[in-house]
């Protein structure tokens, strides 16, 4: 397993979430799959945009919430960057995201990487699980935050402790049910420690525009 494929966000509401998506983010190359799975409070992981400047984090932002989505955490400049955390109608937690602090221009409308951040129980288990799955470790800080080398894929995904994700974007950590999301790559089908299931992936996703 060297790259992840495919992200498949299973909702309630194909259409709504096909709309929304259209106007948010069509670029991100996620798909969506109706799903009526239980699912209360945090799922335990987020979706990061990482764009090159704060008007494209403003410029998502204000997308998102035109579309129907809710404030989590509102723009604002931080020590790494400056970011915005919103909660899409289906329920998907999106951070939106720029290392750069000062404006330096109009929003450009690009997105650098699409991130899977997954919150672990045990950071150093889920490392361990998926570096015996192929996965190269490309960034780890102890057992609070590891990111996976995936050079080919059209994603990124990292571990978070569950308790830092859920405080990193701004929701009570509490949550039980489905994950409502499926990853695609090879290696699959398997499930993670945390209960996140992956399959194989046997096409590219079909864009949401």
């Amino acid at each position: 397993m060297a790259s992840i494929e495919t992200l498949t966000l299973e909702v309630a509401d194909t259409t709504a979430a096909h709309h929304f998506y259209s106007a948010f983010a069509p670029d991100a190359q996620i798909s969506l799959r109706a799903s009526e799975a239980p699912t209360t409070g945090f799922r335990g992981f987020a979706l990061s945009l990482t764009v090159p400047r704060p008007a494209d984090v403003d410029a998502l932002a204000g997308a998102a919430l035109e579309a129907g989505a809710t404030v989590l955490k509102p723009a604002s400049k931080s020590f790494w960057g400056y970011g915005a955390v919103v909660q899409a109608p289906d329920g998907t937690v999106w951070k939106l995201a720029t290392s750069a602090k000062r404006d330096s221009g109009p929003a450009t409308g690009r997105i650098d990487d699409v991130v899977l951040l997954l919150g672990a129980a045990d950071v150093s288990a889920s490392k361990q699980f998926y570096v015996d799955r192929g996965l190269a470790v490309a960034k780890s800080f102890g057992s609070k935050y590891v990111e996976f080398a995936t050079p080919s894929s059209p994603f990124k995904v990292a571990l978070y402790g569950r308790r830092a994700l859920a405080k990193e974007v701004g929701v009570p950590i509490d949550g039980s049910g489905s994950h409502r999301i499926v990853i695609g790559g090879a290696g699959g089908p398997f499930t993670d420690p945390d209960g996140f299931a992956w399959e194989a992936a046997v096409a590219a996703p079909a864009p949401t525009a």
